[in-house]
């Protein structure tokens, strides 16, 4: 959700009128995410470089995660929508822990769309946390490195609360940057990337749903070979190869 503070330095505003009008938009694009039959949607909220912002600048963060999280608890029950926080939540204000795991609870029976929120999050963090887990783990005599697979390492990252739906299958980034950012690397070496020129504070359903539309129209190989077209035939083609 990238673009809050361009947003509203562009308009002569400061960089916090761009957060309160990002904060606005999540309940619009959690709704329709919902409609759209989104079965997982994680919003990335605050990396763990965003702590090098200004104090003032985090601590309105703060108080919008807070505020956010409190309106929208009884509004997310009735969409039956389930909520994650991921991330280091041990850093932030005790008091906004207890909001954090009080309203997590509260939704933690739902079956509808799984909602998670990235906090104090960074991807390269938690591959670090994983291997220390699984290195621990290794110590105590739980785990033996023979155990180490992918699947076995993705066991110890927050994502595997999400269990089949922790991998991601479409990224969007907002306000016109193309890069990733240090958001679900692992999670993400096959998503299909859409990459949007419109800041999150203007972001709304219909980018949403065209993004989804661009998904759509993707061909996935994981590494295979496209289904589409003929497969690649020549009578020379060992010498090709050889060559």
């Amino acid at each position: 959700m990238d673009g809050n503070g361009r947003w509203a330095q562009k308009r002569g505003y400061p960089r916090i009128f761009g957060h309160i009008r990002g904060s606005a938009r999540v309940r619009l694009i959690v709704r329709a995410a919902s409609e759209l039959g989104v079965k997982a949607l994680t919003l990335y909220a605050f990396s763990t470089e965003n702590w090098s912002r200004p104090e003032g600048e985090r601590s309105v963060l703060w108080r919008l995660l807070k505020k956010h999280l409190l309106r929208e608890a009884d509004e997310l029950q009735r969409q039956n929508v389930r909520l994650r926080v991921i991330g280091e939540v041990e850093r932030l204000d005790p008091d906004l822990q207890k909001v954090v795991s009080a309203v997590v609870d509260k939704l933690k029976n739902n079956t509808g769309l799984q909602l998670t929120f990235a906090v104090s999050y960074g991807a390269r963090s938690e591959l670090v946390r994983a291997a220390q887990l699984f290195s621990q783990d290794c110590l105590q005599g739980i785990r033996s490195t023979s155990d180490l697979t992918e699947s076995v390492f993705e066991r110890y990252l927050w994502t595997s609360v999400l269990g089949d739906l922790a991998g991601v299958d479409l990224f969007v980034r907002t306000s016109g940057e193309r890069r990733m950012s240090n958001f679900l690397l692992w999670q993400s070496a096959y998503a299909e990337c859409v990459f949007i020129d419109t800041c999150w504070p203007d972001f709304g359903p219909h980018h949403l749903r065209g993004a989804i539309e661009e998904y759509s129209r993707r061909e996935r190989r994981f590494g295979g070979v496209s289904a589409q077209g003929p497969e690649f035939t020549s009578p020379h083609s060992e010498d090709i190869l050889l060559k």
